[in-house]
């Protein structure tokens, strides 16, 4: 299902975070899963993934993560506000120590001049640190758009459990 590169990419995130004593929890919309499912087909994954939130509607992003809605209505969902707002949600509602969260536009439509279909952010947070943000924006189809956000997500987590 996943590339070679991602389950290489998410054995080393894996790896590092038993190192480093560290527990994950996912925040993700447009992947649905995605990175939770990527991080599970490493063995011992159990030791470091301690939950996953999708977080896929408007209503999902406040009940679940406590991101506000005055926030997503200013800035809407794909932006690096949210983004934020839903990784810091998700380790403030998880015993971890290290999140990430993923929100974006995986098409084929729903994209803008200003957001465009394949516009994917991303933020990591982790505990005592300053939290990462990054804005992508990926070509392909909507399968080839969630995948790549996994990719920069595990990225980002490998970044931060550094």
């Amino acid at each position: 299902m996943f590339p070679k590169k991602s389950i290489e990419l998410a054995e080393r995130v894996v790896r590092a975070c038993e190192a480093a004593g560290l527990r994950i929890s996912t925040a993700e919309s447009c992947t649905g899963g995605l990175i939770a499912a990527a991080l599970t087909e490493i063995p011992g994954a159990s030791n470091v993934l301690e939950r996953g939130f999708v977080a896929y509607s408007y209503a999902a992003k406040t009940e679940l993560l406590g991101v506000p809605a005055d926030l997503i209505e200013a800035h809407g969902a794909v932006s690096p506000e949210v983004a934020q707002a839903m990784a810091e949600g998700a380790l403030a509602r998880a015993p971890a120590e290290l999140s990430v969260a993923i929100t974006g536009i995986a098409g084929p439509g729903g994209g803008t001049p200003d957001k465009p279909v394949g516009l994917v952010q991303l933020a990591a947070a982790r505990k005592g640190a300053e939290t990462l943000s990054e804005r992508h924006v990926f070509s392909g189809d909507r399968g080839e758009v969630r995948l790549q956000g996994v990719q920069a997500a595990l990225e980002m987590l490998l970044r931060q459990a550094r």
